[in-house]
């Protein structure tokens, strides 16, 4: 398949640059993946779609508040640093600017120097090993002097970092959200809970690779990024003993579906562990556990809108979107979401 079928036209007006006061109250696209009809609904509706006995994923990640700005030394020029991965003992894969002027062994400076840092080594990507110094907690210094990460296509500043976190996130290490879940509210989650459906949470740390476009004409040749992942023996006990009784296995967003789908076995039994993921999932792919999707509006031509495909088919998706365009729903991270059954 070509990377252009899965193009679609989205006025720019459309992508939702600040969340929506009430989280639950974005709008919901639900949409019959056998026949391709679609129902126009309100996110505080999802549990009218829901019955006693399934099994919600959800993934817990914390999105790192992983860009920093400050100053190199001892020029005093400007710098931005984003943080992509932890490597241990202080030193970070991470994303200069400017990057010609962050060469190996430059001083960096943060908050007035309260955090400072050298930078170790240049990759071949681009990317720079970073060693930080400081004194006490690294994520509580990250958490003073460090700002959300948000997506490229969002050009609004956020006033509050929260909203960029889901109700239930737990597990610092991602560059972005997983932006299904920020819909949830905790009492949502809870009128779910009494109404009998199970919710299991397991941890993909989301990677800036989710942003980064299929250049490939053909979506086979496209190279997917890796994320770590874990399942723990809670959630692997409460998926396997809902799927055993007949329930069905709803994943909250694309990182819960890739982690679910990446992890089971053929049979579809999860067993609990930890993996760096980079499965790719386009049309063609035989799901073995997922049976439901809540997801967001995506990006054309990305690897989840080609996941979604996947699930629901080319067609149906790209016509579901097309009604999403006319009603004027709002698109991407901070935008409104589709359930998929």
């Amino acid at each position: 398949m070509k990377t252009h079928d899965f193009y679609y036209d989205l006025p720019e007006e459309l992508i939702a640059q600040t969340p929506i006061e009430r989280r639950d109250a974005s709008r919901l696209l639900v949409l019959d993946r056998e026949t391709g009809a679609t129902e126009d609904r309100h996110f505080f509706d999802l549990p009218s779609y829901l019955r006693p006995g399934d099994c919600l994923v959800m993934n817990n990640s914390r999105v790192l508040p992983a860009r920093l700005i400050g100053r190199r030394e001892p020029s005093g020029g400007a710098v931005e640093v984003l943080l992509l991965r932890d490597l241990g003992g202080g030193v970070w894969k991470c994303l200069t600017k400017p990057g010609r002027k962050t060469h190996v062994g430059c001083a960096l400076s943060f908050g007035g120097g309260e955090l400072t840092a050298t930078v170790a080594e240049a990759k071949e990507d681009g990317n720079k090993l970073v060693k930080f110094h400081y004194d006490g907690i690294f994520l509580e210094v990250l958490e003073r002097l460090g700002k959300m990460p948000l997506p490229p296509y969002i050009k609004a500043e956020l006033q509050d970092g929260e909203r960029y976190q889901t109700v239930y996130s737990k597990v610092s290490g991602s560059a972005a959200a997983p932006t299904a879940g920020l819909h949830f509210t905790k009492e949502l989650i809870a009128s779910l809970e009494e109404k009998g459906v199970k919710t299991a949470y397991i941890t993909l740390h989301v990677g800036l690779g989710t942003f980064r476009p299929v250049k490939a004409d053909e979506i086979a040749d496209h190279h997917m990024h890796s994320e770590f992942c874990m399942i723990d023996e809670q959630a692997a006990d409460t998926i396997n003993a809902a799927r055993k009784n007949g329930g069905r296995i709803v994943c909250v967003g694309t990182t819960s579906s890739r982690t679910l789908e990446s992890m089971a076995a053929e049979d579809g039994t999860i067993k609990a562990g930890s993996a760096w993921t980079d499965i790719f999932i386009y049309p063609g792919y035989r799901f073995k556990i997922m049976d439901a999707l809540i997801t967001n509006f995506h990006l054309p031509e990305s690897t989840l809108i080609m996941l979604v495909s996947a699930f629901a088919g080319r067609e149906n998706v790209l016509n579901a979107y097309a009604h999403a365009v006319k009603e004027r729903y709002r698109f991407f991270s901070f935008g409104d979401a589709m359930l998929i059954r």
